[in-house]
């Protein structure tokens, strides 16, 4: 009876190769990895609650109920974008705000007050950015199996990365890859970079970057911005790769689906290489 190979002999056999993932549009969906280590719900609301509520009673006690009230909605809105999925992202945001409500304990706030509430949301996402992209930030698994299917890229690109949470996920799966993160927002570059000693962050505007320095671009945009991003994709980086979480390229077919994580699919488009004009604007159509 023959022995059987090594473990890592037998995982190796079954993971596909970049030249595989080439040849053949419709791979196999990689098996979901596991997430960081998180609280476990709802822990992570509680915890948000009560540093709020501590904040904004810290505050009314020295006599700035309405500093109180602006530093309890940031914090909220900090521990809500580090929570997963839509609906626990809204009770975490919500719970002090409604909480306040419901005990009258904004009874003595002047009514503008309640516009401080915008201040945080449009200092850490600006007007101009809401064309692009929601504030969602991107599971720590969902990217998963790319290398698999792209290999290892010199530079990688993450188009609009908010607080760090895509390169994040890229690092896990492109060790050695130098990753660029643009972010449009000051606030959450600035986080970002801090986040993420091991990336380039920069303030800019992702539409305006050229593309052409990177062999992949990943983005968790819009669904209308995806017309644009592959536009721009065939225009400035012909051979590369361009992957988008959750989000299609309308009537384009994608090379390779991910299963991803939080019930996202990461789509993997391959850029057609260089064509003459014509020819290009074809296979981009």
């Amino acid at each position: 009876m023959n022995p059987r190979p090594p473990p890592h002999i037998r995982r190796s056999a079954r993971r596909p190769s970049a030249d595989t993932a080439v040849m053949s549009p419709d791979l196999p969906l990689a098996p979901a990895g596991r997430s960081r280590t998180a609280w476990p719900w709802p822990l992570p609301a509680l915890a948000a609650w009560l540093l709020a509520w501590t904040l904004f009673a810290a505050a009314a006690a020295l006599a700035w109920p309405v500093l109180g009230f602006a530093l309890a909605l940031a914090a909220s809105a900090l521990a809500a974008a580090r929570v997963q999925g839509r609906w626990r992202r809204l009770l975490v945001l919500a719970g002090f705000p409604a909480s306040a409500l419901a005990l009258g304990a904004t009874s003595a706030l002047p009514a503008w007050a309640w516009l401080v509430a915008l201040l945080p949301l449009l200092l850490a996402y600006p007007v101009r950015a809401w064309r692009d992209a929601p504030f969602f930030p991107t599971p720590a698994a969902a990217l998963q199996g790319l290398r698999a299917l792209t290999g290892e890229p010199a530079r990688v690109l993450e188009a609009g990365c908010g607080l760090g949470h895509g390169l994040a996920a890229l690092r896990q799966e492109f060790p050695r890859a130098e990753l660029v993160g643009l972010e449009w927002s000051p606030l959450l570059a600035l986080l970002a970079r801090l986040r993420r000693r091991d990336a380039t962050v920069r303030r800019g505007d992702i539409w305006a970057e050229p593309w052409g320095a990177y062999e992949l671009v990943y983005l968790f945009q819009r669904p209308e911005s995806m017309p644009r991003a592959w536009a721009k994709a065939c225009a400035e980086m012909p051979g590369g790769w361009l992957a988008s979480l959750e989000f299609v390229v309308p009537g384009v077919t994608p090379r390779a689906q991910l299963p991803g994580a939080d019930g996202r699919p990461l789509w993997l488009y391959r850029v057609p290489g260089s064509l003459p004009g014509s020819m290009a604007a074809a296979a981009c159509r």
